[in-house]
């Protein structure tokens, strides 16, 4: 089932991508894939309990599954939930934050080639971070094969932001320089939204302004947090499978989702070798991609209760 989501380009430069309107055709498997992998630090770090760590992802895709919806199976708009709408504005902020990385993440790999998304707050340790501030990026993305890096503030609203709210997260993503030493090509402030509760997504990336400057040092062992979520989840299941054949699916039956992860990359995953699973990626992306799977070698496959509306889910779940 394919669905849609209109958007909107502003202010790239030639050779990036076309400025204006436009319909991204996805899935609920490339929303999940990129709600899981959107890396960031996880509940693993925070409360340092290692069995904490398996919950991360059903944490996220729950997340999901919370907030958006297709009403029914020929549907192909995702529009938010009542449980959603439910929400006190505290509670509302949090999930729509996650809704803005979750769809910046979706939009740079499909769009700009550039999957590979961290969460500024992984480099806190490396980083003066009373200097950092709060006007700052909060994601930055490499380009698949390449050693290019682009800055993302990320952004997710109710309703239609205004031009304060546009102009604000450009700012912020201005102030991200480099990576390793790279200067970052595109600065670009996302917002994901809501109008007549269909879900829209806006980025822009005009001129940057001077501004006092981030520098990220070396990505060295970050990439941790990018496929601990899925590392940590399966490791508590049975991933011998995976070491063995493609498409090799794990089903994670409480979020009604199968997980699989190609035999090359599951091999360094499971062995914490993180970096190492970036370099494969980068040089077998493409066999990936032929094979089924995200140019990382993980692949999300949802079942078909996702295609239904939240609320039925739980009269079923009621009734049962």
């Amino acid at each position: 089932m394919v669905l849609r989501i209109s958007y909107e380009s502003d202010s790239f430069p030639p050779g990036s991508i076309a400025n204006g309107g436009g319909t991204l055709a996805v899935t609920w498997d490339d929303i999940l894939w990129a709600a899981v992998t959107v890396g960031r630090p996880n509940r693993h770090y925070v409360f340092q309990h290692g069995t904490a760590s398996m919950y991360e992802a059903l944490f996220r895709w729950s997340l999901v599954r919370m907030a958006i919806e297709q009403s029914g199976h020929a549907a192909f708009r995702l529009r938010r939930t009542a449980a959603f709408m439910s929400l006190d504005p505290t509670e509302k902020g949090a999930v729509s934050y996650f809704l803005g990385m979750t769809f910046c993440k979706l939009f740079s790999a499909k769009l700009l080639d550039a999957p590979w998304l961290l969460h500024l707050d992984v480099f806190r340790d490396s980083l003066n971070a009373s200097w950092l501030g709060r006007s700052r990026p909060d994601l930055i993305g490499q380009v698949t094969n390449q050693n290019t890096w682009h800055a993302f503030e990320s952004k997710g609203r109710a309703s239609v932001p205004d031009l304060v709210t546009k102009t604000k997260a450009k700012a912020q993503a201005q102030r991200l320089i480099s990576v390793n030493g790279i200067a970052c090509t595109l600065h670009i402030g996302a917002i994901s939204f809501f109008r007549n509760d269909a879900l829209h997504f806006y980025w822009r990336d005009p001129e940057p302004e001077r501004l006092r400057p981030i520098e990220i040092p070396e990505i060295g062992d970050a990439w941790r947090y990018y496929y601990s979520p899925i590392a940590d989840l399966l490791a508590q299941r049975d991933p011998i499978g995976m070491f063995e054949q493609e498409n090799a699916f794990v089903p994670i039956t409480e979020a009604d989702i199968e997980v699989s992860v190609h035999p090359t990359i599951a091999r360094v995953i499971f062995q914490s070798q993180w970096q190492r699973a970036r370099e494969i990626a980068s040089e077998l992306a493409q066999q990936f991609l032929e094979a089924g799977y995200q140019p990382d070698g993980l692949r999300i496959r949802a079942g078909d209760s996702w295609k239904r509306r939240f609320k039925d889910e739980w009269s079923e779940a009621e009734a049962g």
